[in-house]
């Protein structure tokens, strides 16, 4: 797939949970709507703990005229409560909706009608037809909590043959796991889009902590060299710029279906990332990445991939990845 062409983007925020947090989040959407998103998903937090600030961004997000799709969790709750949410998202005007099992806030116990996320799925179905895109979860890396790759499959298979319609990876910085992970879910008849959920780097502490709580695996070489910059942040950013950048377009001429952003409700990282990619040209006419520090061009990239680099690609993708469907 040549570079240059267009891929479909969505975008994650969390809701903030201050009325100036609310303000910047407004800001920081603003800038990344000239990235046209296909939809913009907000999370939801354990336990449903942050429901009113979930779909309050949502209506924010709807309102600004941009799809929305609210992450929607069942641990701990009831049939009767998941259909009043389901009521209120629909009254809303929401399309689409990320189904989860979640979290539940520590000590809270198990509880709940649901156990699992492919539970919610067939519920949401039974409940309202085809009234939801329904998005689920996958994890190219397996779960945290699964049993064995082969159990986090088949767990995986439930929520399409419950119903779902296209579904989101865990982020990851290894593509070969993305490729085996479609290939794996070819093998089993399961013909749904999965869109590789995408984090920039942006700080190491930051981003080891998030991979150490949700069992993302970040490459020895990639932690080692994220390491030896110490404070030097700009380093960093620089260094995460071109891992990431050479990720996505591995996944883009690999056949990926779009790619999803977790912003992390800040603007720089995915929009010099989207500018590298040749998906954000526009922005500069519009100022947008004037306080980006300034990156390599996609050609420039290349370069840095060829082999022997630090980012040199080691696997081409077989065709029946390449074929896979658009989102």
């Amino acid at each position: 797939m040549p570079p240059t062409l267009r891929i479909p983007v969505s975008l994650e925020f969390f809701p903030p949970k201050t009325s100036e947090g609310v303000e910047k989040l407004r800001t920081v959407r603003q800038q990344l709507y000239a990235l046209k998103p296909e939809f913009c998903s907000v999370t939801f937090g354990a336990g449903g703990s942050t429901q009113e600030g979930t779909f309050n961004t949502v209506r924010d997000i709807l309102a600004e005229g941009v799809s929305a799709a609210s992450h929607f969790s069942c641990i701990g709750a009831t049939r009767d409560t998941v259909r009043d949410q389901l009521a209120t998202l629909k009254s809303m005007g929401v399309k689409r909706l990320v189904a989860l099992r979640g979290d539940l806030p520590s000590g809270y116990g198990n509880g709940g009608e649901f156990q699992y996320a492919s539970d919610l799925v067939a519920f949401i179905r039974s409940e309202t037809g085809a009234d939801f895109h329904i998005e689920v979860a996958a994890y190219p890396e397996t779960h945290p909590q699964a049993k064995s790759p082969a159990s986090d499959l088949q767990a995986f298979a439930a929520k399409v043959r419950a119903g779902a319609d296209s579904a989101i990876t865990q982020y990851f910085y290894n593509a070969d796991a993305y490729f085996r992970f479609v290939e794996d879910m070819d093998a089993l008849g399961l013909d749904i889009p999965v869109v590789p959920g995408i984090m920039p780097i942006g700080s190491s502490t930051q981003l080891m902590r998030f991979s150490d709580a949700c069992g993302a695996e970040i490459p020895r070489w990639i932690r080692l060299r994220l390491q030896s910059y110490g404070d030097d942040l700009a380093s960093i950013k620089a260094f995460g710029l071109d891992v990431v950048t050479n990720l996505c377009e591995q996944l883009r001429a690999g056949g990926a279906p779009a790619l999803h952003f977790y912003t992390m409700n800040q603007s720089a990282a995915t929009l010099a990332l989207c500018q590298r990619l040749g998906l954000a040209k526009a922005l500069n006419r519009g100022g947008l990445l004037a306080c980006v520090t300034p990156v390599r061009t996609s050609a420039e990239t290349k370069a840095a991939s060829a082999p022997g680099t630090y980012i040199a690609k080691r696997w081409r993708p077989p065709l029946s990845v390449l074929m896979r469907p658009r989102l």
